[in-house]
């Protein structure tokens, strides 16, 4: 049974990415529009998951308002989906076109700095896309991990997309990812990494929007052992069809403290960075799952 499924989940996957590339563009946007206000409307789990999410948020915001927001949220997450499944047949002169990165000349500088940086991004707009600007505009290649998605083919298929635009992929599990992550920064290389959920054990403990959660050590880390620059970094969509960004000024290591310590400060910094881009544009904010402890607690 098992089997069976993992075969149809990965022949949906390859039959949407291949329908969705050979659609033009508006079929595209207005299929991604109508199969989010469809999941919308039948208010499954992951969309109020959204709701709740989304009213940590926006606390002001009465049920009409956040109703609101999922929905824009939705159609946000599945603009994602359409943008992902059309940009390896994208012509590369539109990554740049198509993205503007407000503060750029930070990253710019960091880059040329030698040390290597670490970008640090949450679930925000298309984290892909900003990386096929960074291999486009920037000319430079960069590393990245990925999470092992079941069935492995899918995986497999993930990694071919993202390798199809000039990253590098590392898979999360297996340990040997960390390791890797820091020669390319030791070589003045780039890493970026979407870091703001990890609900392991080995996750920091932040203040996020007024209540705990758990995000990833990994930059904080990667940052202290190599010297690399840790920078966050925000998305967002428009009215138009680009996406804009900011680059967040640079999260120094602490003087003093343990490495424990100073990976807690350097991560909350990341934290309150991504707090920042996300109140501005919580719509576009693509966390449909558990995030805070008290709501697995809740759970539990």
């Amino acid at each position: 049974m098992g089997a069976a499924r993992d075969k149809l989940v990965d022949g949906l996957y390859g039959l949407g990415w291949a329908a969705v590339k050979r659609l033009p563009e508006p079929a595209a946007v207005a299929l991604g529009r109508r199969i989010a206000d469809a999941a919308w409307k039948r208010r499954g789990k992951s969309v109020l998951r959204l709701e709740s999410n989304l009213a940590r948020v926006v606390p002001d915001a009465d049920p009409e308002r956040l109703r609101e927001l999922s929905r824009a949220g939705m159609r946000s997450y599945m603009r994602y989906w359409m943008e992902s499944f059309r940009l390896p047949t994208m012509d590369a002169r539109r990554f740049s076109a198509d993205v503007e990165m407000a503060d750029e000349h930070i990253l710019r500088e960091a880059i040329a700095s030698g040390r290597g940086v670490v970008v640090a991004l949450p679930h925000l707009a298309n984290w892909d896309l900003a990386g096929a600007w960074a291999t486009s505009h920037l000319g430079i290649p960069f590393t990245t991990v990925a999470e092992r998605l079941k069935p492995e083919s899918l995986y497999d298929r993930f990694v071919a997309y993202r390798e199809s635009l000039g990253m590098e992929v590392l898979p999360h599990s297996g340990g040997a990812a960390f390791g890797t992550l820091a020669r390319r920064l030791r070589s003045g290389g780039l890493v970026c990494l979407v870091a703001d959920r990890d609900l392991s054990a080995s996750g920091v403990e932040v203040d996020f929007f007024g209540a705990t959660a758990r995000m990833p050590a990994g930059p904080a880390l990667l940052a202290q052992q190599t010297g690399a620059a840790l920078l966050p970094a925000t998305l967002h969509y428009g009215d138009t069809p680009r996406m804009y960004g900011r680059i967040h000024p640079e999260v120094a290591v602490p003087g003093t403290g343990t490495r424990t310590e100073k990976t807690a400060v350097m991560t909350q910094a990341v934290a309150d960075a991504f707090a920042a881009g996300i109140a501005a544009h919580p719509e576009d904010w693509h966390m449909l799952q558990r995030l805070w402890l008290d709501d697995l607690e809740e759970r539990a």
